[in-house]
């Protein structure tokens, strides 16, 4: 690196290059002393101490890194005979980077700049720096700057592409945009435009403001020469126009781009929505999720007059016949499905002829019904079909897909799409349980019988008829859900399991067992699986949300820790690193991308999934520190004790949330992860909706974040309060001396009061009311863990408060103590007494259970901790005068709790060793009862059945060696033990949670017994 800029600060180039040669080399202790040295032949040469400075950051020591950088800052500012270079500045700009002091790396730049103000290198580290830190109005003025400097396109760009950021991202409006279209006039009339992206970044600015007709102007003019490639050009021409409401022109522009891209199907779609004049695509009011398009395109037909509308048609069809004959390539499907979008059009404008639509998609099947993309290419189509003229559509196809393919992967292909239709049409779920369970055994049949079309495939490319076992997983599950019986679900598992014996690459298939196994409660098994999907980079925002939810609400905490941590390592260091990416489009002169990349960090930062991360890390760490409150203390110190949550939590009303999950990927009966068809009643639908209402989520989401945001203040003021209760500096009146605590936590109370809909004596009359059992358990099911950690919160608030109801008849119990007592051991006891004993139940109650323990007992422990601790003598023998606490209520108020919580924790712990210790053998026979049923020639097993007798007579020569050898490996015993250790793991990391709760109130018990 030293070799590019020679001297640096004064200092001989072959001095610097060994250090840098050291540095590239990760030879840091070699490069630390080599520094050191130089150094003492230039003790006042501020790159030789950012170098240094670099190297320390590099070695994992911060806190050095930033005195020596501070000292080099310090040299630069101090000393007006120091020379002030780029490679100096950039060096530190490196380091306070990496340190997250970017604020003193412009700092430099900025003196630099106004000591050295024509200096371009040292303004260009400057607009570099204000790129880093987002600061779009500064990038502007640099830019402008530079320009008025030396005159140069790129930089008028720079500015240009800072003003249009300013709009896109900021409070600009049409007057920056104004100031943009004025500079770059100005530019053009004395310069020109030399570069494709500066014409592109012009027409985009007039775009802004609406002036389409100056824009195609300026593109059919001279300038519009820079763009090289005709069909990128006559794109740009189509969208002004039809943005210009000229929509016969833009027809005309777009049937040109389609006669050279005849498969270009968005192409398409704006062609004959100008022959409509219909303006859906062009509204400026139209919202484009790239992450989520719809899957329906909107349409206005309504104020066409009926001759216009057949006339239009009319040369569609005319046109789309010259496509088709014009191409010769029969693998494009464009010009084909343009027939299918025409016959929707004329159905939506109500001239619809149903037949047509049938007839087509039947002339869509026999040119392309072999591929996999045939049913999502033909749903829309399907959709405008009433559901007996899907039915007679189906039979048509039947009657049509018998005769035999001389290909025979087509032949599959075929009989696969046939199967795919029936199951998006509904047709497959409205079947009688027998044939829905002959459907699974045709498949399974179907699978085996093709798979030595896959005997001379790679490992790692896809084999014929992969789906097949999805679509028998998808029928197993849905009988499951149907009758009720786990033959079902354990032979979809089964099933699965065989399709990844053979091949280990279907990411389909481990997204179906993530989910069933988490369903089952073995999610051990399941975060495996999803391990093995290798997710890195960016995937992790758009797949994470397959296992994120139900680890949550696990006892897995080192795995869910692992998870949260490399998540947000991740998107810090995007964070970070995003704007390297945004200069280097800057550089290269790629304007447009400088724009998406901001966009998108822009949707990353509100990004749902890393706003719960970034909640739920440091809640796990206080959860795992629960057991002790001084251990507890020192996390809720590290946080600031919960303050900078309540900032959050403040913050999440006016911010916007997005959703970047890939929900297509997830399976038909959990199509968001907070819906779960499977949790409840069959509900006699013909197929499961994939539910995407953003605004509804996003609601939820925000109640949910925001109650979590306020649990570390409220656990760090409920432990103060209780700290506060029995000191001896309490007044005879019972006020406690810091009536901040007790005021901040009311206040607190009522915003998490409100978050469950409620007014805060509302709230108190329901905890109240449930615990005496005047009120039904089920007004506060629904948000059992939030009502629970409510009633904690409370009592805590009242020990210093006493604004509730005084101790109960016998004088001895405070009331808030017994409610919290009686609904955690209420609802503990309920919990463990539903969890099905069977091996391969789901156990969809578990997740309550460890939130239970590890959420509003944790929190109620740590306040009896406190209460405890501040109670215990400070010294050998108590102060004279000192209050004797041992017989007051309160005291026997806390000796009982700690009694009822022993007692319940002790319970869980028993249920726990029980499911545990279960002979392996005894769960092993078990599990595989529910499949290998002889004799039976319904009900579950039968695709079990097929896959057995498949393996006993599997041909090593048909199949080939790799996939004989898979098929054989299979073993049914090994899937069942898998699925009882995975179960297990989960049970011992809970008992380990509930040993580490035991032993605390262990010593409570102690503890209390010497007040």
């Amino acid at each position: 690196m030293a070799s590019k800029f020679g001297l640096a600060g004064g200092i001989p180039e072959r001095r610097v290059r060994p250090i840098w040669d050291a540095i590239d080399s990760r030879q840091f202790k070699n490069a630390l002393k080599q520094s050191t040295t130089l150094l003492s032949k230039f003790p006042n040469s501020p790159y030789a101490l950012a170098l240094k400075a670099l190297i320390l950051e590099r070695m994992g020591k911060p806190d050095e890194a930033l005195t020596v950088c501070l000292n080099a800052k310090d040299l630069l500012y101090k000393n007006d005979s120091v020379l002030m270079d780029d490679l100096t500045l950039s060096t530190l700009q490196i380091v306070f980077q990496r340190l997250d002091h970017l604020d003193l790396a412009t700092s430099c730049y900025e003196y630099a700049c106004g000591k050295f103000p024509n200096n371009l290198e040292l303004m260009t580290g400057l607009f570099n720096c204000y790129v880093r830190e987002y600061s779009f109005v500064k990038q502007q003025q640099t830019a402008i700057k530079m320009y008025k400097l030396v005159g140069e396109e790129r930089l008028l760009l720079w500015a240009i592409c800072s003003i249009q950021l300013q709009v896109f991202c900021g409070n600009g409006g049409e007057k920056l945009l104004l100031l943009a279209e004025g500079l770059i006039k100005k530019h053009v009339a004395s310069h020109s435009l030399h570069e494709p992206e500066a014409l592109i970044v012009y027409i985009s600015v007039l775009e802004q403001q609406a002036k389409y007709g100056d824009a195609l102007e300026i593109l059919s003019g001279k300038l519009g020469s820079l763009l090289m490639i005709e069909v990128d050009k006559l794109r740009i021409q189509g969208r002004l126009l039809a943005r210009a409401g000229d929509y016969a022109a833009a027809a005309s522009i777009f049937q040109k781009i389609l006669e050279l891209c005849p498969d270009d199907w968005e192409c398409f779609l704006h062609y004959l929505g100008c022959l409509l004049e219909d303006d859906s695509n062009w509204s400026n009011g139209v919202l484009k999720d790239p992450i989520h398009p719809p899957k329906f395109i909107d349409c206005k037909l309504s104020h066409l007059a009926d001759e216009a509308f057949d006339s239009c048609m009319s040369n569609a069809v005319a046109f789309i016949q010259k496509l088709q004959a014009d191409t010769s390539n029969n693998i494009l499907r464009g010009p084909y499905l343009a027939n299918l979008e025409v016959e929707r059009r004329k159905h939506l404008y109500g001239k619809g002829d149903d037949d047509k639509i049938m007839e087509a998609l039947m002339q869509y099947f026999f040119r392309f019904g072999h591929l996999a993309c045939f049913t999502s290419d033909v749903e829309v189509f399907l959709e405008v079909l009433t559901h007996d003229k899907k039915t007679e559509f189906l039979e048509m196809l039947m009657k049509n897909s018998e005769s035999n393919s001389a290909v025979p992967t087509k032949e599959l292909g075929k009989s696969i799409t046939l199967l795919k239709v029936q199951e998006l049409v509904g047709k497959m779920y409205r079947l009688p349980k027998s044939e829905l369970e002959g459907s699974a055994v045709q498949m399974a049949e179907m699978y085996c019988k093709n798979l030595p079309l896959s005997k001379d495939l790679d490992p790692q490319e896809s084999m014929h008829g992969e789906e097949l076992l999805s679509m028998v997983c998808n029928i197993l599950v849905q009988l499951f859900w149907r009758t009720g019986d786990l033959g079902y679900f354990v032979e979809a598992i089964m099933v699965l399991e065989f399709g990844l014996s053979i091949r280990r690459f279907v990411w389909q298939y481990k997204i179906l067992l993530l989910h069933l196994y988490s369903h089952m409660g073995a999610l051990s098994l399941a975060y495996e699986w999803y391990k093995s999907l290798d997710v890195k980079n960016i995937l992790m925002e758009s797949v994470l949300h397959h296992i994120l939810p139900q680890m949550l609400e696990s006892p897995l905490w080192v795995d869910l820790n692992n998870l949260l941590k490399d998540y947000l390592k991740f998107m810090d260091d995007h964070f970070r690193e995003s704007a390297d990416l945004t200069f280097l489009a800057y550089r290269h002169r790629n304007y447009s991308k400088v724009i998406e990349f901001v966009q998108f960090k822009e949707r990353l930062q509100h990004s749902n999934q890393y706003l719960v991360a970034r909640v739920e890390a440091p809640i796990l760490q206080l959860k795992k520190n629960a057991d002790n409150v001084e251990e507890a203390e020192c996390v809720l110190d590290s946080l600031k004790c919960g303050i900078h949550f309540l900032e959050l939590s403040n913050e999440i009303g006016s911010k916007s949330l997005t959703f970047n999950e890939d929900l297509q990927s997830r399976p038909w009966w959990t199509p968001t992860s907070e819906k779960n068809y499977l949790l409840g009643p069959f509900e006699g639908i013909s197929y499961c909706p994939r539910e995407n209402s953003t605004k509804e989520r996003e609601a939820n989401l925000r109640r949910v974040i925001e109650r979590k945001s306020l649990l570390p203040r409220m656990v760090y003021l409920s432990i103060q309060s209780a700290s506060t209760l029995l000191k001896e500096n309490i007044e005879v009146n019972g006020s406690v001396s810091d009536p901040k605590i007790s005021s901040e936590l009311k206040f607190l109370l009522e915003r998490y009061a409100k978050l469950l809909g409620l007014s805060l004596s509302d709230a108190i009359e329901i905890v109240v009311g449930v615990s005496s059992g005047l009120k039904p358990s089920s007004a506060i099911t629904p948000d059992l863990i939030d009502w629970l950690n409510f009633a904690v919160f409370l009592n805590a608030w009242n020990l210093s408060s006493h604004e509730l109801a005084q101790p109960d008849g016998e004088g001895r119990r405070p009331v808030t103590w017994h409610i919290v007592d009686s609904l955690l051991e209420k609802y503990i006891s309920e919990v463990v007494r539903s969890i099905d004993p069977i091996i391969c139940a789901p156990w969809i109650d578990l997740p309550i259970l460890v939130q239970l323990v590890t959420e509003p007992l944790a929190w109620h422990i740590l306040v009896l901790q406190s209460c405890v601790r501040s109670s215990l003598p400070s010294g050998k023998k108590k102060k004279k005068g000192g209050q004797d606490l041992s017989n007051s209520p309160l005291t026997h108020a806390i000796r009982e709790s700690i009694q009822s919580l022993y007692g319940t924790v002790e319970n869980v712990m028993k249920w726990l060793r029980e499911q545990i210790r279960r002979p392996e053998d005894e769960n092993l026979e078990t599990i595989l009862s529910y499949v290998q049923k002889t004799g039976q020639n319904e009900g579950p097993g039968q695709v079990f059945k097929i896959l057995e007798t498949y393996i006993s007579s599997v041909n090593d020569a048909e199949l080939g060696e790799r996939i004989s050898e898979a098929v054989k490996s299979w073993s049914p015993a090994d899937v069942a033990r898998k699925i009882i250790t995975g179960k297990c793991t989960v049970l011992s990391e809970f008992l380990k949670i509930c040993e580490s709760k035991f032993k605390s109130l262990k010593t409570l018990k102690q503890q209390i017994s010497q007040v």
